[in-house]
């Protein structure tokens, strides 16, 4: 979709500030640009909507010389979300929306429309919040707004310069995880600015990494963290890298342990006669739907009184994570709550907890898949869980 061919930048004082970049980024991707301030990485990416012009080279955006596309026509053809937002403050959140749709010329009850749609997507009602201006709102608001008015004519090619950067760090992972959600279904092709390697490895299909104006390494975030190109790359990318995998290991079924169950409404002394015999010391429950409740402690069950049912003596059960999540969500929920495993869910269908030893397992295999171009499913090693 997007394609550098041997492109430089050269400054009118002699600096180079891209020096004979080319890659490609295929259609639907997500690519981070990450690398120290003043490497070139946020000329790149002005340069494909001619913000700023190439000295040499050429970029092509689905096979065309963008150098030979007018300008203005060009940028209304590409999303761009900056750091500071740029919304109008005397225009309300859903003219602002609104812009670009209709500096194309769609008609304003349609642009309102796709306005209303794409504040929707990024979770803001349009009832609620279009009628207001930008200075009503909250800055992880105001960025979400960005977001939507980037997608409203719905581009193919998005370009974002630190999106998130502005916003305190709760918000940020809310905002990354909100993107993240978006991509997923709407697969544009995104091109995105960043300092924070930990942002570029959670949010990259792949990543570029930037030294000087050249791109020292263009690989996948589990190739870079597991096999710098360069010294400098390994630097970059910190001595802690192997834990970094974590933002970008999955939770998968397989990955998980199956504790005892008891159910909601079961009898107390039943629960706790079928459990007989076992060394657990606690059991998860659930409803007749499987859906989880929350846990119990097997010695409760057991001096229960004749009446006691299981959901008399549950307990609240707040360490969980949906199936899919980041290891390190697991991690984070653990040590949050001083735990020493957590609850997977599948929407609110109970799955199985992760526990510390399993989520090393997970993390082994990953690497392991990575570095032999196979499935996690297709690494088998001795468990450190059974040992």
């Amino acid at each position: 979709m997007i394609r550098f061919e041997q492109v430089s930048k050269v400054c009118p004082d002699g600096t180079t500030a891209v020096d004979e970049l080319s890659f490609e980024v295929g259609e639907g991707e997500l690519v981070t640009l990450v690398g120290p301030s003043g490497c070139g990485k946020t000329t790149t990416m002005m340069m494909v909507n001619r913000l700023i012009e190439p000295t040499s080279g050429r970029i092509l955006i689905d096979g065309e010389d963008i150098a030979q596309v007018d300008p203005l026509t060009l940028r209304r053809r590409i999303g761009y979300v900056i750091q500071q937002v740029g919304l109008f403050p005397h225009r309300t959140v859903l003219d602002n929306t609104a812009t670009v749709p209709s500096l194309v010329g769609w008609k304003r009850t349609r642009a309102r429309e796709r306005a209303a749609e794409v504040l929707a997507l990024v979770g803001l009602d349009p009832k609620t919040y279009g009628s207001r201006y930008p200075a009503q709102l909250s800055g992880g608001q105001r960025q979400r707004v960005g977001i939507a008015r980037a997608l409203a004519a719905d581009p193919p090619v998005l370009l974002m310069d630190e999106p998130f950067g502005a916003v305190d760090p709760v918000v940020r992972e809310r905002l990354r995880d909100e993107f993240l959600r978006l991509q997923s279904m709407l697969r544009k092709t995104v091109l995105m600015v960043t300092q924070d390697v930990e942002e570029a490895v959670r949010m990259g299909d792949r990543i570029a990494v930037y030294r000087d104006g050249r791109i020292e390494q263009f690989d996948s975030p589990a190739s870079v963290l597991r096999a710098p190109a360069t010294p400098y790359v390994a630097r970059f990318m910190g001595a802690d890298r192997g834990v970094k995998r974590l933002s970008i290991t999955t939770i998968e079924p397989d990955d998980l342990e199956k504790p005892p169950v008891a159910r909601f409404d079961e009898p107390a002394r039943t629960a706790a006669a079928r459990l007989n015999g076992t060394d657990a010391r606690w059991a998860v429950v659930v409803n007749g739907e499987g859906e989880l409740h929350g846990w119990v402690q097997v010695d409760a069950l057991r001096t229960a009184g004749e009446h006691g049912t299981v959901g008399g003596l549950a307990r609240r059960m707040d360490a969980w994570v949906p199936v899919g999540a980041p290891l390190k969500q697991a991690f984070s929920e653990m040590l949050q709550q001083d735990t020493g495993w957590v609850a997977v869910l599948d929407g609110a269908r109970f799955l199985g907890v992760l526990t510390p030893a399993k989520l090393h397992e997970a993390l082994r295999r990953s690497v392991d898949a990575d570095a032999r171009g196979v499935g996690r499913d297709e690494v088998q090693f001795d468990s450190v869980a059974g040992a």
